[in-house]
């Protein structure tokens, strides 16, 4: 009898894999990239404009959050909304209560809140439409962020909405890298306040990737860890921008 085969590591476009895929009920497809944060800011040509921009956000802040991802984003369980140069995803997947908790924790920070479909427009080209969104909401900042993900088998790197084949060799090591990144944008005028990033990694061997649930869910620790790692760096910059805006608008108000 000839020896059995060891399964193989396919990194395939869905729709070749798909009569072959019984485990799950949909294949497990990596999910899309994230989007640089300074894309979204492409739309001003003249690089001097940007540099006249003037801080005009009002302290204690209300700050509105969203996340952005690249254009047409989906993951396993997640889609983006809207076209154009990026996407929103505007249900919560990585962000827990204690995470929005503890911003609203922050010092010179009134309160927060999420942008949803009601108030973000279908075309998305710069920061302004989420700024006008924010403008809605009454909010003073803008935190956007993204999370962008990649998973690694062996010395194999497996694309965005690509397929990984469950059920692997047990000698196959599974990694998924995530690195979550912000920008603290001014409503009014686009400044940029402060950027921040985490970076968090997921190993394990990729024999217990039995199940699509199982990967998704060393996607979504990666995410959150990443998440978390972020807001920690935020934090910090949180505390430059109080000492140097909030203390000089307290400074020139009349008392």
């Amino acid at each position: 009898m000839s020896p059995r085969p060891i399964a193989r590591v396919m990194f395939v476009t869905p729709f070749l894999l798909l009569p072959l895929l019984g485990a799950c009920a949909r294949p497990y497809v990596t999910p899309a990239r994230g989007v640089a944060l300074s894309s979204l800011t492409t739309a001003d040509s003249d690089i001097a404009e940007r540099m006249l921009r003037q801080p005009a956000a009002e302290f204690p802040a209300r700050i509105a959050l969203v996340r952005v991802q690249s254009p047409g984003y989906r993951s396993y369980s997640r889609e983006g909304y809207g076209s154009g140069n990026y996407s929103v995803v505007t249900t919560r997947e990585i962000e827990t209560d204690e995470d929005i908790q503890r911003l609203e924790r922050l010092p010179m920070i009134s309160q927060t809140t999420m942008l949803n479909r009601m108030v973000i427009p279908v075309e998305l080209r710069s920061d302004r439409e989420l700024r006008l969104a924010a403008s809605t909401l009454k909010a003073d900042l803008l935190l956007a962020y993204s999370v962008d993900t990649s998973f690694r088998i062996d010395e194999h790197d497996v694309g965005p909405l690509r397929l990984i084949t469950l059920g692997m060799a047990p000698t196959k090591e599974a990694i998924v890298t995530a690195t979550a990144s912000l920008a603290l944008i001014d409503v009014r005028t686009g400044y940029v306040f402060a950027l921040a990033e985490g970076t968090a990694r997921e190993k394990q061997l990729a024999s217990s990737w039995t199940r699509c649930d199982a990967v998704e869910e060393s996607r979504l620790r990666a995410e959150r860890h990443a998440f978390r790692k972020m807001l920690d760096e935020f934090e910090a910059a949180w505390k430059g921008v109080v000492e140097q805006y909030a203390s000089r608008q307290a400074a020139l108000t009349p008392s």
